[in-house]
């Protein structure tokens, strides 16, 4: 793993592939279901509160499970967080 956050019941690794798993209490994060899509690649940091995680994609946007009354439902402000696009030179 090339880094590790956790919830007061949970864990999520990040992969050196730039996914992300998790395992613990679903509720607090541990279940990833309903974005494990947007985790499969990409994801730079994840960070975590006692009850959620959050994933920033290399892209801009941002990646929230858990608890939803603590941060894991960040569906109010998705559209706040801007999608950068990078290209080489």
């Amino acid at each position: 793993a090339h880094a590790l956050a956790a919830t007061g019941a949970a864990f999520a690794a990040l992969l050196e592939d730039g996914a992300v798993v998790a395992w613990g209490f679903g509720n607090a994060g541990g279940d990833t279901a309903a974005v494990a899509e947007r985790l499969s690649s990409g994801v730079q940091a994840v960070s975590a509160n006692e009850y959620a995680f959050v994933a920033l994609k290399g892209d801009g946007s941002v990646v929230t499970w858990g608890y939803a009354n603590a941060g894991g439902d960040s569906s109010q402000v998705q559209d706040q967080f801007e999608v950068v696009t990078v290209t080489a030179s």
